[in-house]
């Protein structure tokens, strides 16, 4: 094979290389950008479910303590009535009040919130890939969407005024 042979050849093989990098680099950034669309969806749909199952599970706890609220001074007033001094030698047992459904919504609470970070810190790793991707050498010389994806966390204002301050002395109060 001639030397012209040897440099187009060559030649042929870097552009083919080329080729394939800006197809790679490229398909990997729609990809994440594709990623960002449906992980948003997915923040908000976990977000909606979290707030349904919490507002169910305390509806139920709810409804429970005013039932009880309701029924208990009826059932302890029936048994110490007047009169029935015949029968005080026999002990019963008064309802107590069953406090499980509380930690049911405590335990929902805490396990739908962990899964909404979730959902956000993944969102935060896809849009820091792309970035890595759209910024790193050899690959943003080939990338031609190099748009940033707009995301904001959801967080408390008290979180959003510790950043801006720099400054976290939040105390844990119980009321």
């Amino acid at each position: 094979m001639s030397t012209i042979g040897v440099v187009v050849l060559c030649l042929l093989a870097i552009v083919i290389i080329i080729i394939a990098l800006y197809f790679s680099y490229n398909n990997k950034e729609i990809s994440l950008r594709k990623e960002s669309e449906a992980q948003r969806s997915k923040i908000e749909t976990v977000r909606d479910r979290m707030f349904q199952i919490i507002r169910e599970q305390a509806n139920v706890s709810t409804e429970y303590r005013e039932a009880f609220n309701e029924i208990y001074p009826k059932i302890i007033e029936g048994r110490y009535k007047d009169g029935g001094q015949l029968m005080k030698w026999i002990q019963e047992a008064n309802p107590t009040f069953d406090t499980s459904l509380y930690q049911s919504v405590s335990n929902s609470i805490e396990v739908q919130r962990t899964a909404f970070t979730s959902t956000q810190n993944r969102m935060l790793d896809i849009i820091n890939q792309r970035a890595t991707l759209i910024e790193q050498m050899p690959s943003c010389w080939f990338i031609k969407n190099k748009s940033i994806i707009e995301y904001t966390p959801i967080t408390t204002s008290a979180s959003k005024a510790v950043m801006a301050s720099g400054v976290d002395d939040y105390t844990f109060s119980f009321k």
